[in-house]
């Protein structure tokens, strides 16, 4: 009896290992073929990437403990500890918004406070609707006639308006603009651009915050080449370049450095049309970080008397609406607004504090610490880095929480919006592919789900870093993808 046992058994292990060796095999076979395909890209591509199947087993691992910088992935992890840190996404977000105050400081005079609250929907629109700056305006001019200074104060967070590790040549733009709990119209101002007389400057349209130098010229025909200048902490720009006689108008972006008093020089602009009198300013109120982080300023505001009541407040809509643009847009201000807001939970609102709320977060979803580091909560920094085992466990664990389905669904849509609109387009994963982008200088990266040709839900993570010439490794990263997808 024991010998046909132990016959049994062994017939079962033989059956096993048999059956298991065809699947090993195509399993290397894959991550072969994909490996030949990444090599297509040429020298000097460090490529890492992480393939699971709906059990977590691990497909493909390429490079997979490697750290890479992760460009907007990061946004992954800031996005991810919202939904499993703060409560109430889906209600009026309360906690954000912006008041006004109507204060008596030592002077003896009436000074507007403009308070923010670290959200980053507060728009001076003509056509706003909704959290707009008209409102406050408004409440302030049936309240008084006649103030003097108008004040901006973001003392919710530490003045770190830039994160380490992020470029300076992105600070004059829109995509590195600063960082203030006092944010308005996402901290940019547009400026339009259209052509002159031949030979002639072209006109401009903008608010009246910098001082522009139009150095640009109209010319006959070709191409229109604008730039445009500025150092940090200056109000004054130059452009430069042409633009055609026949083009259209240009629309530019341009980064604010100090976004409270931008805030409330738009605030004072509003009052003086409504008929109040500003005899004063405008000033700001920050709040110096603390240990050598991040901005180092003083308050150049009146000091206060007594802190007074709120005049008004605005509520803007629930925070879960701005997670999704977040995503979908990569939007890098209003992620750098939310890991200080995640900072608020942990601490004082710096981003050593937001970075502690996603290091809990990461510790239950079983990545070790040492496979990744955050800088910022947007992906500007070059300092950050992932390795695609840690934002693969990231994303199945997820997958298991309550607020999953609901975090997946703010990621672009391969074929159909966000950052993905024009990706996939025509292949096996148009429609099928949820994942965040990321494009930095030499750096692109994709991880999220995609739906393999069996409908199975597998779960992703690559990386691409180094790529040489300024050039892009999306094309064979998303040709990589689809064969996994059809092979699956």
């Amino acid at each position: 009896m024991m010998r046909i046992l132990i016959l049994a058994r062994a017939t079962l292990l033989a059956f096993a290992i048999a059956t298991a060796a065809p699947a090993l095999a195509w399993q290397q076979s894959l991550q072969q073929r994909v490996s030949a395909q990444l090599a297509g890209a040429g020298p000097g591509t460090r490529f890492g990437l992480v393939v699971l199947d709906p059990d977590g087993r691990e497909l493909i691992a390429i490079n997979p403990n490697d750290r890479f910088i992760p460009a907007s992935n990061t946004k992954l992890f800031t996005t991810a500890a919202a939904f499993a840190t703060l409560t109430g996404l889906d209600q009026p977000d309360t906690a954000g918004g912006a008041a006004v105050r109507l204060e008596e400081s030592r002077r003896g005079t009436r000074d507007v406070i403009l308070v923010g609250y670290g959200d980053a929907r507060l728009s001076s629109a003509p056509d706003c609707v909704t959290n707009c700056l008209a409102a406050l305006a408004d409440a302030v001019a049936a309240r008084t006639r006649r103030v003097r200074d108008v004040i901006g104060d973001d003392t919710l967070f530490p003045d770190q308006r830039w994160s380490p590790g992020m470029s300076w040549n992105n600070i004059a733009s829109a995509y590195g603009t600063a960082i203030s709990a006092l944010t308005l119209d996402d901290n940019e101002l547009r400026f339009r651009v259209t052509p002159g007389a031949v030979g002639q400057p072209p006109a401009l349209d903008h608010l009246p915050y910098y001082r522009i130098v139009n150095s640009a010229v109209t010319v006959a025909d070709g191409a229109t080449q604008l730039r445009f200048t500025r150092l940090p902490g200056s109000l004054e720009l130059r452009l430069t370049g042409r633009i055609a006689a026949t083009a259209q108008p240009e629309n530019l972006r341009l980064g604010i450095d100090d976004p409270a008093h931008y805030a409330a020089s738009r605030l004072r602009a509003m009052l003086e049309a409504r008929g109040v009198r500003v005899t004063g300013g405008v000033g700001v109120r920050h709040r110096a970080a603390e240990g050598g982080e991040g901005e180092q300023s003083t308050n150049n505001a009146p000091p206060v008397v007594s802190p007074a009541p709120v005049l008004a407040r605005l509520v803007p809509p629930p925070l879960a609406q701005d997670l999704a643009r977040i995503n979908k847009e990569s939007q890098n201000l209003h992620a750098e607004l939310m890991i200080r807001r995640l900072g608020l939970v942990r601490g004082s609102g710096s981003i050593s504090d937001g970075v502690a709320a996603i290091d809990a977060m990461m510790g239950q979803a079983g990545a070790p610490r040492t496979s990744w580091d955050l800088s910022d909560g947007s992906g500007m920094s070059t300092y950050n880095r992932m390795a695609p085992r840690a934002v693969a466990a990231l994303l199945r664990w997820a997958a298991t929480q309550p607020w999953g389905a609901a975090w997946r669904e703010t990621f672009p849509v391969a074929g159909v919006d966000g950052t993905l609109a024009r990706r996939f387009r025509g292949t096996a994963l148009e429609r099928r592919l949820f994942a965040k982008t990321g494009t930095l200088n030499a750096t692109n990266a994709l991880s999220g789900y995609m739906i393999a040709r069996s409908g199975r839900t597998l779960t992703f993570s690559f990386f691409a870093n180094d790529v040489p010439g300024g050039g892009s490794a999306t094309a064979v990263m998303d040709a990589a993808l689809v064969a996994i997808a059809e092979a699956n």
